[in-house]
C-alpha cells in the first residue's frame, strides 16, 4: 500500500490559499416556534419528509403503508437481508452470544464473532486486516478523523457521502473539495498544496448518481504526491468487481488503497461497517479512531448475519454479475420509456426531474400503481436536481423491471413530467462544494 508511515503534522497553509472550507455546523438548535415555521416551509417547498412503514422483510416486494409494491429503492442489492441462511445465522448468534456486545471494542465488547468476521472480510478484500465499526457513518468519521492531522489537507470529491463530509468537519486538517470525478482539478489542488501531507478520500460508487470514481487516476496521483487514499465502497462491495469484491478490485488496485471502507448494511444485508487495510493501519485505527473507541461494538446477531451473507457471496460470486445485468436491463427499459439514464453505470439509476414537488408527485403516482421509487430532494441533492433514485436488486426479475419502467413512465406523465426532458445526472450536477447538500442515510 502507499505511504506506509503514519501521518505527521506539517506546516500550515499559507494565508489566502484556495482551500474549500467545509461548512460549519448550525450555531444552535431552533426553538419550538422556529421548528413549526421550518416544518411548514419544508411542506410548502415540497421538501418535507416522513417515514413510511414497510411490513415484512426487505425483499424485492414489500407491503408499504398497507399497499403491496415492488421495492425499487432498497440498498439490499443482493437480496440477502431476508435470505434464510442470513436470518438463521443472526438468530443463532442471538441465542449463543446475546442481543448486544455490552461495551465498546476496547472495553469488553470484542467477541469471537467480531474477530471471525474481520478475518473473513480481510480475506475477501485481500488485505492484511480489517476492523469493524458500528456503521458506515461511524467508519468514515473515524477513519478520516484519524488520518487527517492538523496542518495537512483532505482532498475530497464534492459528491462524497455526508459521513465523509462530516469526517472532514471533525478532522483538524484543511479540506480541498475537488469537482466531481475531475482528476485535473484534483491534480491542480495537489500541486497547490504539495508537501503538506494528507489523504485523498472518495466514494467508489456515488450513492445518488450511480457513477464510479476514477480510482486508477486517483491512486496514481496519491502515489506521486506521497498521500494516503481512502475509498468508501459502501455501494461497491458485493456489487462490482470480480466476485463482488468492489470497484477497487475491478480497477485492479488490490493492495494499492490504504483504507477500503465497506458497509455490512447494503449488499451484505446486515448492519455495521468495516475498514480493510494493513495490519499496521488496523492497529493505528484501533488506537486513534474515536468513533470506534467510544462506540458500543456491533451486536453479535448483526455480525453473524453479515458473516453468513459474506460466505454466500463467496460461494456464489455470480450474484454481483446478476445485479449488474439487472441494472443494465432496467436502464434499457427506462430508455425505451424516454428517460435519460446515461449518467449511471451501476445498480443505482437516478431519474432526474429537477423540481422537488414534481419528484414527490411522481413518487406518489408510482406508489399508487405498485412501484416504490423514492424521491430524493434537496438538501440531499443540489437544488434543481431532484430525482427518483432507483436501486436495483439481484432478486428482481426482468418482467418486474420491465413493468416498473412502464409504470414510472406513466407516473411521470401523470405528474407533469415528460421523460426525456431531464438531464443525464452527470450533466445535472453544478460545480462547487455541496455546502448545504447532506445525503440522506441509506
Amino acid at each position: 500500500m502507499a505511504a506506509e508511515p503514519l501521518p505527521g503534522a506539517q506546516a500550515p497553509a499559507a494565508e489566502g490559499e484556495p482551500l474549500h472550507a467545509v461548512p460549519p455546523l448550525p450555531p444552535a438548535a431552533p426553538d419550538g416556534d422556529d421548528l413549526a415555521a421550518i416544518l411548514e416551509d419544508l411542506r410548502e417547498r415540497g421538501l418535507h419528509r416522513r417515514m413510511r412503514v414497510v411490513t415484512g422483510p426487505q425483499g424485492s416486494r414489500v407491503v408499504l403503508d398497507g399497499r403491496p409494491v415492488l421495492l425499487l429503492c432498497s440498498n439490499n442489492y443482493l437480496g440477502l437481508a431476508d435470505h434464510p441462511r442470513v436470518r438463521e445465522a443472526a438468530a443463532d448468534a442471538a441465542m449463543r452470544w446475546g442481543a448486544g456486545a455490552g461495551a465498546s471494542r476496547l472495553v469488553s465488547g470484542t467477541m469471537t464473532v467480531h474477530r471471525r468476521l474481520e478475518e473473513a472480510l480481510a480475506a475477501f478484500k485481500r488485505t492484511e486486516a480489517a476492523v469493524l465499526f458500528g456503521s458506515g457513518y461511524l467508519a468514515n468519521l473515524g477513519v478520516v478523523g484519524a488520518l487527517a492531522r492538523a496542518g495537512q489537507v483532505v482532498f475530497s470529491d464534492e459528491l462524497n457521502h455526508a459521513s465523509i463530509i462530516d469526517g472532514c468537519r471533525l478532522a483538524r486538517a484543511d479540506v480541498f473539495v475537488y469537482d466531481h470525478r475531475d482528476v485535473e482539478h484534483l491534480a491542480w489542488g495537489l500541486r497547490k498544496h504539495d508537501g503538506r501531507g494528507g489523504v485523498i478520500v472518495t466514494d467508489s460508487v456515488f450513492s445518488m448518481d450511480g457513477d464510479v470514481a476514477p480510482l486508477e487516476e486517483i491512486v496514481a496521483l496519491a502515489r506521486r504526491h506521497g498521500l494516503r487514499t481512502v475509498v468508501d465502497e459502501a455501494h461497491g462491495t458485493g456489487c462490482l468487481g470480480p466476485g463482488g469484491r468492489g470497484a477497487v478490485a475491478e480497477a485492479g488496485l488490490d493492495g494499492e488503497v490504504d483504507v477500503v471502507i465497506g458497509t455490512l448494511g447494503k449488499a451484505l444485508g446486515a448492519y455495521g461497517a468495516f475498514a480493510a487495510c494493513s495490519a499496521r493501519m488496523r492497529e493505528y485505527l484501533v488506537n486513534s479512531a474515536r468513533s470506534l473507541i467510544f462506540s458500543t461494538a456491533l451486536p453479535p446477531p448483526a455480525a453473524a448475519g453479515a458473516l453468513a451473507a459474506l460466505e454466500l457471496l463467496v460461494e456464489r460470486p455470480a450474484m454481483a454479475a446478476t445485479l449488474q445485468a439487472n441494472a443494465a436491463w432496467l436502464r434499457d427499459e427506462l430508455a425505451r420509456e424516454g428517460f435519460e439514464v446515461a449518467g449511471s453505470s451501476t445498480q443505482i439509476v437516478p431519474l432526474v426531474v429537477g423540481d422537488a414537488a414534481l419528484a414527490m408527485r411522481m413518487c406518489e403516482e408510482a406508489i399508487q400503481h405498485g412501484v416504490f421509487a423514492q424521491a430524493i430532494r434537496p438538501p440531499t441533492v443540489a437544488p434543481g436536481t431532484s430525482r427518483l433514485r432507483l436501486a436495483v436488486m439481484a432478486t428482481h426479475t426482468r418482467d418486474e423491471l420491465r413493468q416498473a419502467a412502464r409504470t414510472l413512465g406513466r407516473a411521470a406523465l401523470r405528474a407533469g413530467f415528460r421523460p426525456g426532458a431531464g438531464l443525464p445526472v452527470a450533466a445535472a450536477q453544478p460545480p462547487g462544494h455541496p455546502d448545504e447538500r447532506v445525503p440522506e442515510p441509506l
